[in-house]
């Protein structure tokens, strides 16, 4: 799991409780994306609109439990990215 992976999940993670759930992703994306694209934590092309968003939670999510981990979440943008 890459540095980025873990650095982009904990912006997105709005509670802090561990996990993402698809709220959270498309709203952390929504308002915070443009920042974390300047800052280098997500390239600018991720930053995508909430249907994006929610394909992106929907191909982390392996097990169908509505929420991502790190682990879940870190092998779907790792590999999108190119950061593995």
């Amino acid at each position: 799991m890459s540095d980025k992976a873990r650095r982009l999940f904990e912006a997105l993670d709005l509670d802090h409780d561990g996990v993402l759930t698809r709220e959270e992703v498309i709203v952390a994306l929504r308002t915070k994306g443009p920042s974390l694209a300047a800052s280098g934590v997500v390239p600018i092309w991720g930053v995508q609109d909430v249907e994006a968003s929610s394909a992106l939670f929907d191909t982390a999510d392996q097990n169908g439990d509505e929420v991502l981990t790190l682990e879940e979440f870190a092998a779907v943008v790792d590999r999108r990215f190119g950061w593995s």
